[in-house]
């Protein structure tokens, strides 16, 4: 996660708490186009290869984190 930009954080938290890519953009006030980009980034970073892999992950570190 350390590996993530800010903005890539965002995305990703985002993504944790269950929003669209439709949604993540009017929230982050960003194209769709660009809230995929990021998401392609993000797998990358973390070594994730398909879109349900990174929504999982996103998923699980936002409920550990909900905890803390």
């Amino acid at each position: 996660i350390e590996l993530l930009s800010d903005r890539e954080f965002e995305v990703f938290r985002s993504i944790g708490q269950g929003k669209s890519t439709r949604e993540i953009a009017e929230l982050l006030h960003l194209s769709g186009k660009t809230i995929e980009v990021h998401r392609a980034k993000i797998k990358e970073k973390l070594k994730l290869k398909t879109a349900t892999d990174l929504v999982r992950y996103a998923v699980r570190w936002a409920e550990t984190e909900g905890k803390n």
